[in-house]
């Protein structure tokens, strides 16, 4: 038969039989599959990019080349060339001269084009609302911080000597776009016209400076630069960006990327669990025609063409349909949220549609596949013997299809073919396991069925007579709570790591050059501040020179990133206990240590620096520290949680290792709004500390991680809406059968109530069952996905427990609900609709 003929009988067929409860499940399932991905992806699309254009206000840019020394004008150039705007900055300290006296103050030094993202801001007076200024200060001009002006007794409209430059301050500096920082760089703040620096004469041979190129424009042009420019970076500039940048920033949008893929995975698999369950439901309820149309001439191929063609033609209407919902979804969500959102979020174009359609597709291919093989295998002889069923395809189609697709989309989401494998290795194993245990406990409970009342009976036969399909049920069930279960958890555990990560006290104050017979008036007067003891640091400067009696230079290559931590004097301090938010991954602290087993005082390396400088345990460093030459060796390797605003440290000594070399103390801690007064005579008290307020850095964070948040929390509201949605069409998928069977038993004078009691049990037993195969499995996959994935650290969870409760309470009230005509109408009427 000619294809398009097939194609138009196909067409035909389906407008015939549209309205089959079969068809309307498929095309139900398909759709909320198609419009979940699609909005979800279209969320994740904007809302990333949202994410990603709040976190570049962190920069004052989207890449940012930073260095000692300014960048060459061909690589500026070859930006300008790109399309890409394009801004530079220079900070540097130096000493401030007032009227009153000298201030040591951060000096940064813009160009007209700055920022590029985000926005300055000042005040026109002490007190006064804040302004938005377009550009930085112009030529001959600063701005500076109240505290600075404080400090120096000066105000506006005075004149400060910057070098061999006379200033006049025009406007109070309150908040500056890429602030962030380490906190040494957040002593007052003067900002002058990069024009006037040279004459000023302050940047003179060997003066510790950091230039900084800035540049905006499409993800595209930035990636093609930052390529073309590799290779000519100096040993030392660094690229910047906005994982880069801050380390609270990139580990909060790192983690909510992955959970949002994850999320879109989940929502795939409850979509191709619907597929398949609908696509079975389909070929089971076509057995007769496709006999019919066999009898009237139709071969094998073209009996199985013609209904692959209709499954086509509904999946390309499903999908279609479903992208179109599904951008209007997500668009009445970001309408819906208003100013919770950024004022202009970026479109994310036809991509996320377009892969939403391709996903269900891939999705309908794979998981109707195995039973549509089926209907072309029907013998035309079923036309006058209805028990004659068709020779079931090879059980390697079967789940080779729907593995693939599964391992398609997967890979398609992650981008990580280590990821993928490692995921769909350990679901099929999971499934295989828990599938063998439920068919065993199923099989097991026959010789319970002669001491149960009749409905346990009833229930229980439902279910023994086929136990292999009872149990592709259940593991149907289980799949659909494990991946509800597993995006709620995970959601669970990122907001209370983010939480826990900027809580409301969190430390809004850093204290530097805390002197040493200042410490304990200093901490009691903190410690009446903010209503806690603050925890003092000891603090000194010193230079990594050595490795294993091998000069850095030797040892490490410029080009590689761990040059950077040997270009400059690091924060050396010691400790006799681990300090909070560090974790030993190697070796053992002072107190486990056996002092035989080596002559060199201890030092424990942070594991990120270690590996990049490649040092292990047992490894010799030499430091200069004060004029000194210390050598010690590798006792323990730590992770830090950079996430959190307390004070880090790459290098901690053993007690006793830096006892002759000069140090000052550093700590942080948490001055409520109201206690402003308190503050400034803290300041006065102590003259000698500097005081760095990081309260503006604080809320650009808690904002950025509330967006984060927005984002999951959307995302958890699509994939729990299409896990319950799917849960019906897994019911509808036997509701022919049950309808039969409820109907003959009314007919054999069974009562309604033994019916609705024999239902209610079978369900619970059944939701039972899945939602503890779902704890397991949540479980068991979390731990993969804690350690590789989102980098959490893994606790059990007795709360995935309730999922028994969940599957059981879900699942029997919606069956019940599915199946209540048996009751609700006479057995004559229930079976001619089922003929």
């Amino acid at each position: 038969m000619p294809l398009f003929a097939l194609l138009r009988l196909s067409l035909r067929l389906l407008l015939r039989e549209i309205r089959a409860s079969e068809l309307q499940v498929l095309l139900a399932a398909l759709l909320i599959a198609v419009m979940t991905s699609s909005a979800i992806g279209y969320l994740n699309a904007r809302l990333a990019a949202g994410m990603v254009y709040r976190a570049a206000e962190f920069l004052g840019a989207d890449l940012v080349l930073s260095g000692t020394a300014p960048a060459t004008q061909s690589q500026i150039d070859a930006g300008l060339e790109l399309g890409l705007a394009h801004a530079q900055t220079l900070e540097f300290a130096s000493v401030i001269g007032g009227a009153n006296g000298l201030q040591l103050s951060s000096i940064k030094a813009v160009n007209e084009h700055y920022p590029l993202r985000g926005e300055l801001r000042y005040r026109e007076q002490p007190g006064s609302s804040e302004q938005i200024a377009s550009q930085g200060p112009a030529p001959g001009e600063a701005w500076a911080e109240a505290r600075l002006l404080h400090a120096l007794g000066a105000k506006l409209g005075d004149q400060l000597e910057v070098g061999l430059l006379s200033l006049k301050v025009t406007r109070l500096l309150s908040y500056e776009p890429d602030r962030a920082g380490d906190f040494y760089s957040l002593s007052p703040r003067l900002m002058m016209n990069l024009a006037d620096v040279k004459d000023s004469g302050l940047i003179q041979p060997g003066s510790r400076l950091r230039y900084r190129d800035l540049w905006r424009g499409q993800a595209s042009q930035l990636q093609a630069y930052q390529r073309e420019q590799q290779a000519y970076l100096a040993a030392h500039q660094q690229w910047l960006d906005t994982r880069q940048g801050n380390q609270q920033v990139g580990s909060a949008l790192q983690r909510a990327e992955r959970y949002l893929n994850l999320a879109s995975l989940a929502a795939l698999l409850l979509c191709g669990v619907a597929v398949a369950l609908a696509a079975a439901r389909f070929a089971l309820r076509r057995y007769d025609e496709a006999a019919l149309i066999r009898c009237l001439g139709l071969n094998r191929r073209d009996t199985l063409l013609l209904f692959c063609l209709q499954l086509t033609a509904l999946g390309l209407l499903a999908s279609t349909l479903g992208a179109l919902l599904g951008w209007l979804l997500h668009n009445g969500l970001i309408a819906a949220l208003g100013n919770l959102l950024p004022a202009e979020l970026p479109q994310a174009g036809w991509q996320p549609a377009l892969t939403a359609i391709a996903t269900g597709l891939i999705a309908l291919a794979g998981f109707s596949l195995p039973p549509l093989l089926a209907l072309g295998r029907v013998p035309p002889l079923r036309v006058l013997r209805r028990d004659l069923q068709p020779l079931p395809p090879s059980a390697w189609l079967i789940y080779g299809s729907a593995i693939a697709a599964l391992g398609l989309l997967m890979w398609r989401l992650s981008l990580d073919l280590t990821l993928t494998l490692s995921l769909l290795a350990g679901m099929l194993c999971l499934l295989v396991v828990l599938g063998v245990g439920v068919l065993l406990a199923l099989k097991h409970l026959r010789r319970w069925l002669a001491r149960v009342t009749l409905a346990w009976r009833l229930s229980l036969g439902q279910m023994l007579r086929q136990p292999v399909a009872a149990a592709g049920q259940i593991l149907a069930f289980a799949l659909i709570l494990m991946a509800m279960g597993l995006v709620l958890l995970l959601r669970n555990e990122l907001l209370s790591t983010w939480q826990a990560q900027l809580p409301k006290d969190a430390p809004n104050h850093f204290a530097l050059n805390v002197l040493p017979d200042q410490a304990e008036a200093f901490s009691n007067a903190v410690t009446r501040l903010s209503g806690a003891a603050p925890t003092l640091y000891p603090v000194t400067p010193g230079r990594l020179i050595a490795i294993n009696q091998v000069s850095v230079r030797d040892s490490v290559s410029k080009d590689e990133p761990g040059d950077n931590a040997l270009q400059r004097d690091l924060s050396l301090t010691w400790s006799a206990q681990l300090p909070p938010g560090n974790r030993l991954v190697d070796g053992h602290w002072w107190d486990q240590l056996n002092p035989e087993a080596g002559e060199l005082p201890g030092v424990s390396v942070e594991s990120r620096l270690a590996k990049r400088l490649r040092l292990k345990l047992g490894d010799q460093l030499t430091f200069s520290i004060g004029g000194r030459t210390i050598n010690t060796q590798i006792s323990s390797l730590r992770e830090l949680d950079w996430g959190s605003l307390q004070p880090n440290f790459y290098m901690i000594f053993a007690p006793g290792t830096l006892s002759e070399v000069p140090f000052t103390y550093l700590t942080s801690f948490h001055a409520p709004p109201d206690k402003l007064q308190d503050l400034l005579s803290l300041n006065r008290d102590f003259a000698a500390i500097t005081l760095l307020p990081v309260e503006a850095l604080l809320n650009q964070l808690r904002s950025i991680l509330a967006q984060v948040t927005l984002a999951v929390e959307l995302v958890l509201s699509l994939v729990l809406l299409a896990g319950i949605t799917v849960l019906l069409a897994g019911l509808l998928s036997t509701l022919d059968e049950r309808l039969q069977q409820g109907a003959i038993l009314r007919t054999l004078g069974a009562p309604s109530r033994l019916l609705r009691q024999a239902r209610w049990q079978e369900f619970a037993l059944q939701g039972g069952l899945a939602g503890l195969l779902a704890a397991i499995g949540c479980e068991l996959i979390s731990v993969l996905l804690y350690q590789h994935l989102l980098n959490l650290p893994w606790t059990p969870h007795p709360e995935l427990l309730l999922l028994v409760l969940l599957g059981a309470l879900v699942i029997s009230l919606s069956g019940s609900w599915l199946t209540r005509q048996v009751t609700a109408h006479s057995p004559l009427s229930v079976l001619r609709e089922l003929s």
